[in-house]
């Protein structure tokens, strides 16, 4: 039987896991609905998903052309079956190749951000259980409307997100300033867009713009 290569092996597993993932979540409304012996119409299931599908399926097909450059193969994988990507998998993918010094397209990139997402599954998975049992009396106090600690609950993903980028933002000042600029500008027509449409904007006029600038030196070659 022939061996197969770090790389067929990824997208080998990754696939049947993906589909493992999706048959499961599937799964459970079959489950109730076979339990309770009741099923849904069939238009009355389309007309609740019409309205989603139209946001989120052309968002999760774009999401795949975005994070799959950023993370590898791997580390999209992981990702897409743990969830949480933009605000944890992202982060903590692009921070350790960024420590180790290596890129995504890389067979050390890939090796690196598998790891760093599988960690961060393990440690968040660990944390949410702990935090479950220990927290769980105190939580409605903390984050109540009313709790002088609930607007800190509000700034969490641009707290992360800001100490992340400032780095990159201060590196490579002159490729960050028109993307930034085109996301500031959506938001200020806009201030509901979601991140999964600000990311892939941001992506495209990211390529764009580097790539004039580079056609124009702007940028070292």
């Amino acid at each position: 039987m022939k061996q197969r290569t770090y790389e067929s092996s990824v997208h080998f597993y990754g696939i049947l896991w993906d589909i493992a993932a999706l048959a499961v979540f599937l799964m459970l409304p079959v489950c109730i609905c076979l339990h309770l012996g009741v099923w849904p119409e069939a238009k009355y299931v389309f007309e609740g998903l019409l309205p989603v599908a139209l946001l989120f399926y052309p968002t999760s097909v774009i999401e795949v052309f975005t994070y799959t450059p950023l993370l590898g193969a791997g580390g999209t994988y992981l990702s897409f079956v743990t969830g949480n990507i933009t605000n944890l998998k992202l982060p903590c993918g692009l921070n350790a190749m960024e420590n180790v010094g290596v890129r995504a397209n890389s067979e050390e990139g890939e090796v690196i951000s598998t790891i760093a997402i599988a960690t961060s599954s393990i440690v968040t998975t660990l944390i949410i259980a702990v935090g479950v049992v220990a927290f769980s009396p105190l939580l409605p106090y903390l984050t109540d409307d009313s709790s002088p600690f609930a607007p800190a609950f509000d700034q969490v993903v641009p707290a992360l997100f800001g100490a992340l980028g400032i780095s990159y933002f201060m590196k490579h000042w002159k490729l960050a300033f028109v993307p930034i600029a085109a996301i500031v500008i959506l938001l200020l027509f806009n201030g509901t867009v979601s991140t999964g449409v600000l990311i892939p904007v941001g992506v495209v006029v990211s390529m764009l713009s580097a790539h004039l600038m580079y056609k124009k030196g702007w940028v070292g070659k």
